[in-house]
């Protein structure tokens, strides 16, 4: 039974799948709940994010992925066997495809082959992997291929992909263990510091969202939020502004801008004068935080705009790049960083 071409943006926080001639087919949480005593899965994606931080004592939600790499093999691969079979529709088991999947431009050899593995052992024919700011910039239908330099970066949950492209391949990048993740975790730090009030991962991401911003001088908004008096020990809620927000933020931001001047620093000087002309294209969930744009504009002095559909640039990207894949191996190094055939078969 012949399959068909599946791209996956194997997320930290979010499983992005594409399918030729479908699109984008399913976006869950990467999120798996698991009961301890038995090792049952219990949920999956949206139904298991639901339940973190409201789980008895027997279950425990699993983020299997941490910095865009696996952290844990096992539930990864029952992750993805669940949203395999759900794209799929109840097709018979021996149904093959070509996949190709993302990663950040610094995973190790190892973190890379774990994903090529996890892949064939969920039932791919094929499986490639491709970094995470080439999928990016041609998921942004950028012309990777023509000798201009581009410069894309990548806000994911876990990682910041910051990458230079010209001739189809990646001239200088740097990824930064910098993402949605990390910006809930110094919201929570910075409340639990100023406060004295300990919220849950979903409340500080909610507060992101919805008035989170990199421009203290930006209309100020606010919020009510509720947690637990570290003091009292007894359910409070506050207001909290986006001024907060954006303190508690301010170091991590600062920190990819510093990172994307870096990487400014060493590109050639004729890819430089590209980006001055062309821009900078921010993509990811990461690039929806208000003034993120107009920050970078303004410590670069270079334009910067987010992308259409940030968050699928990446998915789409590796859908687009299966179906050139000749092509851009062709290129010699067209971002196609190994493949992996199915040598053997599955022991029952």
């Amino acid at each position: 039974m012949f399959g068909t071409d599946i791209g996956i943006d194997l997320g930290t926080a979010t499983v992005v799948i594409y399918t030729k001639n479908k699109g984008i087919v399913l976006r869950e949480p990467s999120v798996v709940a698991v009961d301890i005593d038995t090792g049952k899965i219990l949920a999956v994606g949206y139904e298991a994010k639901n339940m973190v931080g409201r789980t008895p004592g027997n279950i425990t939600s699993v983020r299997p992925l941490r910095d865009g790499v696996i952290a844990d093999y096992t539930m990864t691969e029952a992750m993805l066997r669940h949203f395999m079979k759900r794209i799929q529709q109840g097709l018979s088991r021996f149904f093959r495809n070509r996949v190709m999947i993302c990663v950040p431009s610094g995973a190790t050899d190892v973190e890379r082959r774990a994903v090529l593995e996890a892949a064939i052992e969920v039932g791919a024919k094929e499986a490639f992997l491709i970094e995470e700011p080439m999928a990016a910039a041609i998921g942004a239908n950028l012309n990777v291929e023509e000798p201009r330099g581009k410069m894309l970066v990548d806000i994911g949950g876990g990682t910041t992909d910051i990458a230079v492209i010209s001739l189809g391949g990646i001239v200088v990048s740097k990824s930064l263990r910098i993402g949605g993740d990390r910006f809930d975790e110094a919201i929570m730090r910075y409340l639990r510091k100023q406060y004295s009030l300990a919220i849950g991962e979903q409340t500080a991401e909610n507060l992101k969202i919805m008035i989170g911003t990199c421009l203290q001088e930006e209309e100020e908004s606010t919020m009510v939020i509720k947690g637990r008096d570290l003091v009292q020990g007894l359910p409070r809620q506050i207001e909290v502004s986006s001024t907060s927000v954006s303190m508690a933020i301010g170091e991590m931001i600062q920190s990819l801008v510093d990172g994307i001047r870096n990487i400014l620093e060493i590109t050639p000087p004729e890819l430089s004068a590209d980006i001055i002309d062309r821009g900078i294209v921010l993509t990811g969930g990461g690039s929806l935080l208000r003034g993120l744009p107009e920050l970078i504009t303004r410590q670069t002095g270079i334009a910067c705009y987010t992308a259409d559909d940030p968050m699928e640039c990446v998915a789409l990207g590796t859908g687009k790049a299966l179906a050139e894949i000749d092509k851009l191996q062709a290129l010699g190094h067209g971002g196609i960083l190994m493949n992996s055939r199915r040598a053997r078969k599955r022991k029952v």
